[in-house]
């Protein structure tokens, strides 16, 4: 079978949790059969509470049709994305990491200076999630698909966050990527008015205090925040905080 355009990590990151879990336990339990690829797509009965026939677009996993009430209205549904798991991964076994789904980020509570070349994986990927975060310049009828776009963002940095381990380097890394966000919400056209950008934000804020009382010397980090405002004052909490070590 061809390799779709699509990845796990797009699946994912895209998806939101309750049809994502059901999805992979449609797939790990063998409910996925008759799968067949065509021009650029992939069709397959799924298992559900009766069998439906599911087809899903090799360029989007969100593209196709499922014989089930929810695909029957335009709807992605658990029997679209266990197909487009399929198709990723071919039938093999899904690991833990696979599965694994990051919505808010966390601290890792791990103390570690990374490795240059982990700095620069770090920062590429960061790089690579920011870019879902982008202005919205399309027509009303794109809305939703553009708040998906927001929360794919979001939950790409957040699953970066928390694998990161506490330094005062990390610490630096994610202050440069707030005000990275900072800059796209109040001069880079992005539309948050659903907050999941700003909900992050606060989020990694929340992150950055537990570094804090885990490496006193991440405050030095702070200091880029000094004499700045920020477009809701997310800095205030952890410029109380910041005593250079």
């Amino acid at each position: 079978m061809n390799s779709p355009d699509f990845t796990l990590d797009k699946i994912k990151f895209a998806t939101d949790g309750p049809t994502f879990e059901k999805a992979v336990a449609l797939y790990e339990n063998g409910k996925v059969i008759q799968v067949k690829e065509g021009i650029r797509s992939y069709t397959a009965v799924v298992k559900g509470t009766k069998p439906y026939r599911v087809s899903v677009e090799a360029r989007r996993y969100d593209y196709g049709h499922c014989t089930c009430y929810l695909g029957q209205n335009d709807t992605l549904c658990k029997h679209m994305v266990a197909l487009s798991i399929f198709a990723v991964m071919d039938g093999k076994p899904l690991t833990v990491e696979d599965k694994k789904q990051v919505y808010n980020p966390t601290c890792s509570g791990r103390l570690r200076t990374l490795p240059d070349k982990e700095i620069s994986g770090t920062k590429k990927a960061i790089t690579t999630a920011l870019r879902y975060i982008k202005p919205y310049i399309g027509p009303s009828r794109t809305w939703f698909a553009y708040q998906n776009s927001l929360s794919e963002g979001c939950n790409r940095l957040s699953a970066i966050v928390s694998n990161l381990s506490v330094s005062a380097q990390t610490a630096g890394l994610l202050i440069d990527l707030l005000l990275r966000l900072d800059k796209k919400l109040s001069t880079g056209g992005v539309d948050d008015s659903d907050g999941e950008v700003g909900g992050f934000i606060e989020e990694v804020v929340g992150v950055l205090q537990e570094f804090v009382k885990l490496d006193p010397s991440c405050t030095n980090a702070f200091d880029k925040l000094k004499n700045r405002e920020t477009c809701f004052g997310w800095e205030k909490p952890l410029l109380i905080t910041f005593t250079p070590v």
